[in-house]
């Protein structure tokens, strides 16, 4: 670990969606926030302000329950359009220090500076990583923090940038990584939970320092039984493993439906709506799929699903809804959760034409000029008339990933 540079920089937006709603509106600022989804009864907290968490309120946790440790908590619904642009700021200002940016959610990311210009690798990390969090300050707003992290991989960044929230910057070295792991317990370190804890504590590794003195064939053979334990041996030195991307596989969305019962028509209007922006993340990656899922939870809290795969791979709105509709008429009603995602997916169309390949060329045709506007102009200026009346099918928030962030408004 002593040849080993400390090139990465792990951001991370404190109490991300809190503070943005804070930051917008002031009179916020400084007192416990909760955010949720939707303002309906009894809905789960998804952030929380620090101010909250002083409190003891929690991410997942119900509201009800939170009224009772925090009696003034102040809820705000979810505004997805400022998310994204703090989320794109951030981006950009990462990318002003290296070409090699990876957002690993929606409020954080990683530089990777050994691709930076000269002149920026040059320069010291931690004036670096002030420099960010001053530019957080003065191009989105004085009430906005960031912790920074910085160390030779990505899992040593990333536990850097937790050690001291809200705002703070640390550095792990090889100087000072012992000392650092001696105050930390084994489920601070990322990626460790608590059944991996018990895996550790059972071969006699009970703090992150016997995790680091541990030898190699202790984790592959005893802790991991696969070459997991390998890439943790290669982690905890500072050894970059984490820098891997992986294909998609599936593409999808779901919803919790309105509280009140809906009828088999307004039902099947949200189930379309579900399955155009499917379409849509589905063609944002210039990608076709051959297999559709659709699967309903009633009232009676049994799951009913139905699939198809079909002989022609599809990306357009029109053929991804028409199969989503004959899909949902063999499933009951009515419905209280609904999903669609779409799987078998390739990168190129089917190359053999098919007798109705000029009709599937129009819809082409057609799908990416309505994507375009809506890019250009926000998402679902223009839909399908069917899906009138389903504007509360709003997308979530995607924690844990970004990939189709810029299509999920």
């Amino acid at each position: 670990m002593s040849e080993l540079k400390n090139d990465t920089l792990y951001i991370d937006l404190n109490s991300c969606f809190a503070t943005i709603e804070q930051q917008c509106r002031p009179m916020l600022r400084n007192r416990p926030v909760a955010i949720t989804n939707r303002l309906v009864p009894n809905s789960c907290i998804i952030a929380a302000s620090y101010e909250a968490k002083a409190l003891g309120v929690k991410v997942g946790m119900r509201t009800r329950e939170a009224e009772t440790l925090c009696p003034n908590l102040i809820y705000a619904e979810t505004e997805p359009s400022k998310y994204i642009f703090v989320h794109e700021k951030l981006r950009r200002i990462m990318t002003d220090y290296s070409p090699a940016v990876v957002m690993k959610s929606i409020d954080e990311g990683v530089i990777d500076l050994s691709q930076a210009p000269a002149h920026i690798y040059a320069r010291d990390r931690c004036e670096i990583g002030r420099e960010i969090k001053q530019r957080l300050k003065d191009e989105i707003g004085c009430y906005m923090r960031c912790n920074v992290g910085i160390a030779s991989n990505r899992f040593l960044a990333k536990l850097a940038g937790e050690l001291h929230k809200p705002d703070g910057l640390d550095e792990i070295t090889p100087d000072n990584q012992r000392e650092i792991f001696s105050r930390l317990k084994l489920t601070d370190l990322p990626g460790i939970n608590v059944r991996m804890e018990a895996r550790l504590n059972a071969v006699g590794i009970f703090t992150p320092l016997q995790f680091l003195d541990a030898d190699e064939m202790t984790l592959v053979k005893l802790v991991c039984k696969s070459i997991d334990g390998h890439k943790w041996y290669l982690r905890l030195r500072g050894i970059e493993v984490d820098d891997l991307t992986s294909d998609i596989k599936t593409v999808g969305r779901q919803y919790v439906m309105d509280s009140r019962k809906l009828t088999r028509l307004e039902t099947e209007a949200r189930i379309l709506h579900l399955a155009e922006d499917a379409g849509y993340r589905l063609r944002s990656k210039n990608l076709y799929a051959r297999g559709i899922y659709l699967w309903v939870y009633g009232y009676d809290n049994i799951q009913y699903h139905r699939q198809i795969i079909l002989r022609q791979a599809i990306h357009t709105d029109q053929d991804i809804t028409r199969v989503a509709r004959r899909l949902f008429r063999e499933l009951p009603a009515p419905v209280r959760i609904a999903g669609i995602t779409l799987y078998k997916l390739q990168a190129q169309p089917d190359p053999q034409l098919c007798l109705e390949q000029s009709a599937i060329d129009r819809s082409s045709a057609v799908c990416a000029a309505t994507d375009k506007i809506n890019l250009r102009f926000g998402s679902r200026k223009i839909h399908s008339a069917d899906t009138l009346g389903t504007e509360q099918v709003r997308c979530k928030i995607p924690f844990g990933s970004t990939r189709y962030l810029d299509h999920s408004l």
